[in-house]
C-alpha cells in the first residue's frame, strides 16, 4: 500500500485507501518502513541518527480519539519498534540515536488516555507489553549493538513518554522552568506507571524509593535542578544552549560506543504474509488457527539452502539469510496472534526440516558472532524468543519425525511450558527416521532469557552440573528416550498413545481459566534471578492485568473514564 496502515480489514481496499476508520474487530498488522511513518521523523548525520516524535493527531490506529500533545497509541509504537530494528540492521555506521520531539515544548505526554479508556482489556495489556518490549529493545541495542541512546527532552515528558526517556542511556532535559518529567498514572488515572517506569526508576537509575514514591504521586512532575538532584535526568541545559548540548553529548556517547561502524547495512523487508481466517503463512513460519479448539499450530521450517561460507556471504544474502528471515517472520506471527487471536490460548510449536541443517547454521553463527551483522541476527533471535515467552499463551512443543528441534530451534521447545516427543515413526515408509533433538553451542549462551540465564540453566536451576554434562556431550542427536532421560522433553509417547495423549493435554489446557494460566505460566517460566525485565513482565501479567480491569480505573466512574471530563473519579476505598 502507498500509505502506512496497521489496521486492515478482511478484504483488501484499493491501493492508497485509508483504513483508519476500520471497524474495531479489524486485524492489526506490524509491517511498515520509514517511508510510511506518520508519527516519527528519522534523519542521519554521520554516526548520529535522530528519531523525532511528531505525532499526527488525526492518524490514530483506531477511530474515536486524537493523539494530542504527542501522545501515542499502538500505531506510534509500531513505528518506533520498526525504527529501532532498522537502525541496528540497516545503519551499522550509527553509534548514537537521539530521541527527541519535533514539536515545541513537549516531548511526549504518554499513552493516549482516551484510547486506553475505550480499548478492551486484552488490548490494553498487550499494548503495554509491546511498549515495554520496544523499550527493552532500545536498552538491548545499547548493550549488544553499541548503539547508544540519548533522550533529548526539549519539553515535558509524562507517563510513557518519560518511560521512553528512562530506557535511554542518557537523559538531557531542557531547563526552562516549565519542562518536567512525571509518572502521573497513580495521581490522575488510577493505574500503574506502566510497571516499566517504576522498575527503571529504582532498579536501573537507583532512585531512592522514598523519592520515587513522591515522583509517582506528583501529577505536576519534577523540573530542572530537583529532577537532576533526584537522579530523574542526567543533565540540564538552558533552551538557548540546548541544541549545542545535544550535539556535544551525542559526540561523547559516540566515543563510548562499541559499534564497529562497518557496512554495508542490510535492508529489512516489509513482510507480507498470506492471511486468512485460519492461516498466517510466511516463507519459513506459518500459523494454523483452530478457533473451535482455541489453539494455534506454529510451524517453523528449517533452512532451505546451504549456509554461507563466511560472514561477507551471509551479509550479501541480506534478509534472505535463513536465521534472519525466520526470526523476522516468527516475530511478525507472534505479534499478529497476540492482537488478532486472543481466544486461541494454546500455541502448539512444531518444526520441519533436517536438524543437521539447523546445526550447520548454528555453528556458523557461533563462529562469526564477532561480525556486526551476525551479532545483530543473534540479537534478533534472542529478542524473538523472549517475545514468545512473554506472550501470555500456553506453549506446548510437539517433537515428531520430520521435525528439526536443533540448537536455535530447540530453544522453542525449551521455552515451552511442556514438550511432547513421539517415540517411533507412525504411518511412515520403511527406513524413515524417528524424531531426534540436537543441542548446539547456541543453547549454552547468546540466547539468554529475560532472567539472564540460558533456557538450559533455567530448566536445570538446581543441577548446574547437568548443564555442563550436556555441553560435554555435544553434538549428539538424541532420540525420544534419550532426550527424556536427560530432561530435555516432558513426556514421551509411542505411536499408539501419541495422538490421544496430545489431544487430551490440549483439551485439558483449554478447559482451565485463561487468567489462572497466565498467572501460573508467568510465575513458572522465569526461575532464578530477578531482573528489570522479569519484574516488568511479571507485573504486567499480575498487577497491570488486575488494576486495568478494576472499577477504580476502568469502571464508569473510574479514573480512565473520568479523565478530561472535569468530573473527579469515584474510588472504592477498600484495600486488598
Amino acid at each position: 500500500m502507498d500509505t502506512l496502515e496497521h489496521v486492515v480489514t478482511r478484504e483488501s481496499p484499493a491501493a492508497g485507501a485509508s483504513l483508519l476508520d476500520a471497524p474495531a474487530g479489524a486485524e492489526i498488522t506490524f509491517a511498515t518502513h520509514p517511508g510510511r511513518y506518520r508519527h516519527w521523523r528519522l534523519s542521519f548525520d554521520g554516526s548520529v541518527a535522530t528519531l523525532a516524535l511528531d505525532v499526527d493527531e488525526g492518524k490514530g490506529l483506531r477511530k474515536g480519539y486524537e493523539l494530542k500533545m504527542n501522545t501515542y497509541d499502538l500505531g506510534v509504537d509500531i513505528e518506533l519498534h520498526d525504527a529501532v530494528q532498522r537502525l541496528r540492521f540497516e545503519h551499522p555506521e550509527v553509534k548514537v540515536v537521539v530521541l527527541t520531539s519535533a514539536k515545541e515544548r513537549i516531548f511526549c505526554a504518554g499513552a493516549n488516555i482516551q484510547m486506553l479508556a475505550e480499548s478492551e482489556h486484552a488490548f490494553k495489556v498487550n499494548f503495554c507489553k509491546f511498549t515495554n518490549e520496544t523499550r527493552n529493545g532500545i536498552e538491548d541495542a545499547s548493550l549488544h549493538s553499541g548503539q547508544r541512546y540519548l533522550c533529548a527532552l526539549n519539553g515535558s515528558a509524562a507517563g510513557g513518554g518519560y518511560e521512553l526517556a528512562l530506557a535511554s542511556d542518557h537523559v538531557l532535559l531542557v531547563d526552562d522552568n516549565a519542562a518536567a518529567v512525571s509518572l502521573p498514572e497513580v495521581a490522575l488515572l488510577g493505574v500503574l506507571p506502566g510497571t516499566g517506569g517504576l522498575t527503571r526508576l529504582v532498579d536501573k537509575r537507583k532512585v531512592r524509593r522514598d523519592l520515587a514514591d513522591v515522583v509517582s504521586t506528583r501529577a505536576e512532575g519534577t523540573r530542572g535542578a530537583r529532577a537532576l538532584e533526584w537522579g530523574l535526568v542526567d543533565e540540564l541545559a538552558p533552551r538557548s544552549a540546548f541544541a549545542a548540548a545535544v550535539v556535544h553529548r551525542a559526540a561523547d556517547l559516540a566515543r563510548t560506543s562499541t559499534r564497529a561502524g562497518g557496512g554495508p547495512g542490510v535492508a529489512l523487508p516489509v513482510l507480507e504474509a498470506d492471511r486468512s481466517d485460519g492461516l498466517v503463512a510466511h516463507r519459513h513460519v506459518r500459523a494454523d488457527l483452530d478457533h473451535a479448539a482455541r489453539t494455534v499450530t506454529i510451524t517453523v521450517a528449517g533452512p532451505d539452502g546451504p549456509v554461507a561460507s563466511d560472514a561477507a556471504g551471509a551479509n550479501a544474502e541480506g534478509a534472505d539469510f535463513w536465521p534472519l528471515r525466520m526470526a523476522l517472520e516468527l516475530d511478525d506471527v507472534l505479534l499478529w496472534l497476540r492482537f488478532n487471536a486472543p481466544t486461541c490460548g494454546t500455541w502448539l510449536l512444531r518444526t520441519s526440516g533436517d536438524p543437521a541443517d539447523v546445526a550447520a547454521f548454528d555453528e556458523f553463527l557461533a563462529a562469526h558472532a564477532d561480525d556486526w551483522f551476525v551479532n545483530e541476527v543473534i540479537g534478533l533471535l534472542r529478542r524473538v524468543l523472549r517475545r514468545l515467552e512473554t506472550s501470555g499463551r500456553s506453549l506446548f512443543a510437539l517433537v515428531e519425525p520430520g521435525s528439526c528441534f536443533a540448537g536455535t530451534l530447540l530453544e522453542l521447545a525449551l521455552a515451552a511450558d511442556r514438550s511432547y516427543m513421539l517415540d517411533g515413526v507412525p504411518d511412515a515408509p520403511a527406513g524413515a527416521e524417528p524424531a531426534r533433538v540436537l543441542l548446539t553451542e547456541m543453547n549454552f549462551g547468546r540466547l539468554e532469557m529475560d532472567n539472564g540465564l540460558t533456557r538450559l540453566e533455567t530448566r536445570f536451576l538446581g543441577d548446574p552440573a547437568h548443564v555442563e554434562e550436556l555441553k560435554a556431550a555435544l553434538p549428539t542427536p538424541l532420540d525420544a528416550r534419550a532426550a527424556a532421560a536427560v530432561g530435555l522433553v516432558t513426556f514421551v509417547y509411542d505411536e499408539i498413545d501419541w495422538e490421544d495423549e496430545v489431544r487430551v493435554a490440549v483439551e485439558e489446557r483449554a478447559s482451565f481459566s485463561p487468567d489462572a494460566l497466565t498467572g501460573m505460566e508467568a510465575s513458572l517460566r522465569f526461575a532464578g534471578p530477578e531482573t528489570c525485565a522479569t519484574k516488568i513482565f511479571g507485573r504486567l501479567s499480575a498487577w497491570q492485568n488486575w488494576v486495568f480491569q478494576r472499577p477504580n480505573a476502568s469502571g464508569p466512574e473510574g479514573a480512565l473514564r473520568r479523565y478530561g471530563t472535569g468530573s473527579a473519579p469515584v474510588f472504592d476505598p477498600v484495600r486488598t
